[in-house]
């Protein structure tokens, strides 16, 4: 018990970033039966994380859109909406509506590309513009 914290964890733990927590609760939630409480997603995670951090990290996912929510008595259940490639959609997104010139973002964006990533976006944009037509 020496080397815990006052808190009662263990400082030399790894501390785990946002968007890591972020993507473990995605896919716990993928993994999951069905909807889920907010207990069920920390007992998953391995139960080092406090409640309020998961019902954070669960609020937070859920104003991205990446998590849905329906009253189940006093709580939530959870479900996941979008997988970790739909949640770095919604990040880079987010920085995109952030941005008032978005012309100048996407265009610097873009040619920050590597020639792999500008065919796939090629492709990408080629598949879509062919699959909208009636």
């Amino acid at each position: 018990m020496a080397d815990q914290s006052r808190s009662g964890r263990n400082p030399s733990a790894q501390r785990r970033g946002q968007g890591e927590l972020e993507a473990q609760v995605l896919a716990a939630l993928r993994d999951a039966p069905s909807a889920v409480n907010a207990g069920w997603v920390q007992e998953r995670l391995g139960g080092d994380l406090a409640y309020t951090t998961v019902i954070t990290i669960l609020t937070r996912l859920h104003a991205k859109g990446a998590v849905s929510r329906e009253r189940a008595g006093r709580s939530f259940e959870w479900t996941a909406v979008a997988d970790e490639a739909g949640l770095a959609a919604l990040r880079m997104r987010k920085v995109l509506d952030s941005e008032s010139d978005r012309a100048a973002v996407l265009a610097s964006f873009v040619t920050a590309l590597s020639p792999n990533d500008e065919q796939v976006l090629r492709d990408l944009l080629a598949h879509d513009s062919w699959e909208g037509e009636d």
